[in-house]
């Protein structure tokens, strides 16, 4: 799945343009480095959003309740790899 369109179904970031142009600005990196919107997440992945950190559990197959966004990704603590 896309970054830009993890990130909005996960709840992460609220719209898909949002997401794309935090990205464009260095705000979100993926494993420690700049990315593109379009770039493949997978589980195991680190996103760092301006300073902290979020794993990837697993991907989303479709749209995603809030109830179950906890399911996808998980706030993670002393990351070295904050955006």
């Amino acid at each position: 799945m896309r970054l830009d369109l993890f990130l909005k179904k996960t709840g992460l970031v609220k719209r898909r343009t949002v997401a794309q142009n935090l990205i464009k600005g260095g705000l979100i990196t993926l494993n420690g480095k700049a990315t593109k919107s379009g770039k493949e997440v997978k589980a195991g992945d680190i996103i760092g959003i301006k300073g902290e950190c979020y794993l990837i559990k697993e991907i989303p197959h479709g749209n995603v309740k809030k109830s179950d966004r906890e399911r996808y990704v998980e706030k993670v603590n002393g990351c070295n790899h904050a955006g």
